[in-house]
């Protein structure tokens, strides 16, 4: 097979050269209205509704004229910015933090003692930001890691079918609990009983903010871990059980390892979820100040 013909395929991969006329004017019009848009966007915001109409009505008739190669190019388009608005985030980030990068130097991530964190006095440290971040996810992992692993095993393994169908829906209910909530549970409840009960004298245990982001990630890792201990063909578990072994030894050396890598995507995307979450990590461990029997939030004092 010749060069020119690969390029040629490869070329052609969206249908192109089957396309009629009109059919090419409109991909050449919505191609336009999509770099319009970015650059109307980046000059005059107000005026990027008109590229956006522009893109909406040769898009529709796309669909109508021919799906298959509309659906593909809206998913490649889709990809594409997927990548460039996380890569512009990401310079963005960069470009903005440059200048504390420039004043602290190495220091911005060796500080750890003294003034951690002062813009009036220009001082940057992410020491304890790292750390921090660090230590809570270790907990959170070592929570819902093997817990939610468990739970999956139950739910799609041994649970009766009446179970089953209870729990699971419970526990994808869980799952979209806003992350206030779990953050006003560990306030008022994970750090009062370690207070009360461990003897801590201030708030902002990492192990509180670490047992509340495992709890939050818990459902999604169960979720997740269920679908793809379920997604293992009957026929491995069936092989198994007809050599003789028992259901927990089929658990354990045939369905968990066909589904490690399903199993290990749900502990990662259930955590990740997690510490990506702000407000549990603000609520157990932001500006407070607590006593035994009461605690005071200094941003809750009104300005005079």
């Amino acid at each position: 097979m010749s060069v020119t013909h690969i390029l040629s395929n490869r070329t052609d991969s969206f249908g192109l050269g089957r396309l009629a006329l009109d059919e090419r004017i409109a991909a050449g019009v919505g191609l336009c209205s999509v770099v319009a848009f970015a650059i109307v966007f980046l000059i005059e915001p107000s005026l990027a509704v008109f590229p956006v109409i522009s893109f909406l009505l040769v898009t529709l008739y796309g669909w109508v004229r021919n799906q298959a190669v509309t659906a593909r190019a809206l998913t490649f388009l889709a990809t594409v910015s997927t990548i460039v608005v996380l890569g512009l985030i990401t310079l963005f980030l960069v470009f903005k933090s440059t200048t504390a990068f420039r004043i602290m130097g190495l220091d911005i991530v060796t500080k750890t003692d003294g003034t951690l964190w002062s813009s009036s006095d220009r001082v940057f440290a992410l020491a304890p930001m790292i750390w921090g971040t660090f230590v809570t996810t270790l907990i959170a992992t070592c929570i819902a890691g093997p817990l939610g692993i468990a739970g999956a095993i139950f739910i799609a393994e041994m649970a009766p079918g009446w179970v089953r169908d209870i729990v699971k829906p419970g526990v994808e209910m869980l799952a979209g609990i806003p992350s206030i909530v779990y953050g006003f549970i560990g306030f008022n409840i994970v750090n009062s009983a370690m207070m009360d009960y461990l003897g801590l004298t201030t708030l902002g245990s990492l192990f509180a903010v670490g047992l509340v982001i495992g709890i939050m990630a818990l459902p999604t890792v169960v979720s997740v871990a269920e679908d793809a201990i379920t997604a293992v063909p009957n026929a491995m578990p069936d092989g198994a059980l007809a050599l003789g072994v028992t259901d927990w030894q089929t658990i354990k050396s045939v369905i968990l390892p066909a589904s490690v890598s399903g199993i290990s995507a749900a502990v990662i995307l259930g955590v990740g979820r997690a510490i990506g979450e702000t407000m549990p990590r603000r609520s157990c461990s932001g500006t407070t100040r607590c006593s035994r029997n009461r605690c005071t939030t200094s941003s809750a004092t009104p300005r005079r």
